[in-house]
């Protein structure tokens, strides 16, 4: 875990190591101070020794102000290093997500990855930092005060070899008990983030159901559950502070005690008393910050394991040893296709479908809800492998071909497509970076976008909104339609992209399609039988099963589904 974590340093490994060796330093520096200032006392005051008073305390004061610039110093360079590995983390992180297929997608959901690239970041961050300055400054600071505590006196420096351990086992007792709290800890907060996406994705249907009261008790009580998992960890851990201060107080009181006797038996100066009491007070204190960065490291522990399930995550689709390139032409074949989510083939979605689509020909596709349209169609730019049988494009495997090349020649507007925030020709850009102003007109005039964009006061330049809320449902899927025809690509899925468009508006897309792109492959998932009437072959889902693949009018005669949506929305429309 730790070598894949510390693959995200990279730039910032100088600054890593600076910051270490300017806090080793900082505690060297800070470790004399006592020395020089026992010197002052026991042999500057003592003997009024005015010179060496002066000459001691200019190199205390120098002491002093060198040891502050090493510790910002390695302020400075722990932040660039922990702020510059937490960046590194969110891009590595983000990078593997955008290779992770849908089902990888499926395994994690999406609030989590949110969790992981946000709040498990920050925590590993601060551990980062306190282990690259705290970590480094509390063992460097305990083994030096130590050595100089024993040079003074090696028998009460024997009071800490007692309380060290003491102290080390009740901390490790404590972080064996508050780990498994966090870990629920940061569990939960993925149903927060579940909570709160879900909730603003549907802001709208919970207003016009005025369920603000049922949605405001639904976080409350995530978010109590978050509160009191947080509060049983913290509870545990607040014995931290008060364990070292009891620790530390009868450290100093035992050495003050023990060193009284030895001053009043002349056997100890008052400045060597000073020293050990401030060696007592760096040792005690170093253990209080090694505590600090153990309750750190016990919250992100739980974290750098989340963020360490996604570097290692392998997409469940690979491009092969030597990928096809070129996509020979749109023809579509499902050679004993079934295909199961999970993997399991005792619960397909698809069963044994075997259809065989022409290049340039219109295909419809029609069925229930829940029927596998949508499923069907995913197989073909390989969002989905199947788990059984074999999808073929352009006469060749999918699974022989490298995943840009294929997509880039499949062009998919799915049923819940979305805008991103941008002007139109932003958006529209998606489908090829390049597409002159032209170029997106003219597909904006086939996806019958065109007139509408033109009648806005800013044209192809006005800004849409995060989500596209600024435009009505059939101008958002007109737009989807018009960025996927940019890709020029040799099959083109509209998986029921047309629903919330007129069924004039539909006609004369349908109508664009056939007379300005007849050699793409179009295939149209559709609930109205309008949509795939003129369809040069439509095929019937029923139960994850390919009920029929045949023209309309055949279908029409021979295919009761078919038939029967047909006549339900006929008779429907004439009433």
């Amino acid at each position: 875990m730790i070598r894949i974590l510390m693959a995200s340093i990279r730039e910032y490994r100088r600054d890593s190591i600076l910051t270490p060796l300017f806090v080793t330093l900082e505690v060297i520096l800070e470790v004399l101070i006592p020395f020089f200032m026992a010197g002052i006392i026991d042999v500057g005051l003592a003997n009024a020794d005015m010179p060496y008073t002066i000459r001691m305390g200019v190199v205390l004061t120098c002491a002093a102000f060198l040891s502050l610039l090493c510790g910002a110093l390695s302020g400075r360079f722990a932040a660039s290093a922990s702020a510059g590995f937490a960046k590194n983390l969110r891009k590595d992180m983000f990078y593997r997500i955008q290779g992770f297929s849908f089902s990888n997608i499926d395994r994690f959901s999406p609030e989590s990855l949110v969790t992981r690239l946000t709040t498990d970041v920050m925590n590993v961050q601060m551990a980062y930092q306190m282990i690259i300055r705290i970590l480094i400054r509390g063992p460097m600071m305990l083994i030096f005060a130590l050595v100089m505590a024993i040079g003074i006196n090696r028998e009460l420096s024997m009071v800490f070899f007692f309380a060290i351990p003491i102290l080390a086992a009740g901390l490790i007792y404590i972080a064996l008990k508050a780990h498994p709290h966090f870990e629920k800890v940061f569990q939960t907060y993925d149903h927060l983030n579940g909570v709160v996406r879900e909730d603003v994705a549907a802001i709208r249907t919970v207003k016009s159901y005025v369920r603000e009261d049922h949605e405001d008790n639904l976080f409350r009580r995530i978010s109590q559950k978050v509160y009191g998992r947080f509060v049983s960890a913290e509870k545990i851990v607040a014995w931290n502070a008060p364990l070292m201060q009891f620790t530390m107080y009868i450290a100093i009181l035992l050495i003050s005690w023990l060193a009284g006797e030895l001053i009043v038996q002349e056997e100890m100066t008052t400045g060597a008393l000073m020293s050990m009491i401030v060696y007592a007070t760096q040792i005690l204190s170093s253990l209080m910050m090694l505590s600090m960065v153990f309750v750190m490291i016990i919250i992100a522990d739980s974290s750098a394991r989340r963020i360490v399930e996604v570097l290692t995550e392998e997409s469940s689709l690979h491009d092969p040893e030597h990928p096809v390139h070129e996509v020979k032409d749109g023809s579509i074949d499902f050679c004993s296709v079934s295909f199961s989510y999970s993997g399991d083939r005792d619960s397909c979605s698809l069963h044994d479908v075997d259809i065989h689509i022409r290049s340039g020909e219109t295909v419809g596709i029609i069925g229930s809800t829940g029927s596998a349209k949508s499923t069907l169609v995913q197989l073909i730019p390989r969002l989905y492998d199947a788990t059984e049988g074999t999808v073929k494009v352009g006469g060749r495997d999918v699974r022989e071909y490298g995943l840009d090349d294929l997509r880039s020649q499949v062009a998919m507007v799915l049923q819940k497509n979305t805008l991103f925030s941008g002007t139109i020709k932003d958006n529209l850009r998606w489908g090829n970076p390049d597409a002159t102003d032209e170029e997106m007109r003219q597909a904006c005039r086939l996806s019958q976008a065109d007139e509408f964009v033109s009648s806005f006061p800013d044209g192809y330049d006005t800004y849409i909104e995060q989500g596209g809320t600024n435009v009505s449902g059939g101008q958002k899927q007109r737009l989807c339609i018009a960025r996927a025809l940019l890709r020029k690509p040799r099959i083109l899925i509209l998986d029921d992209s047309t629903s919330a468009v007129d069924t004039r508006t539909d006609a004369l897309i349908r109508k664009a399609f056939r007379e300005d792109i007849p050699d793409t492959t179009k295939i149209i998932i559709a609930q109205r039988i309008s949509s795939v009437e003129d369809a040069d072959r439509v095929i019937v889902m029923n139960g994850g099963r390919v009920d029929a693949f045949d023209t309309p009018e055949n279908l029409l005669r021979t295919n009761t589904i078919y038939r029967e949506v047909y006549e339900s929305q006929m008779n429907g429309g004439r009433k």
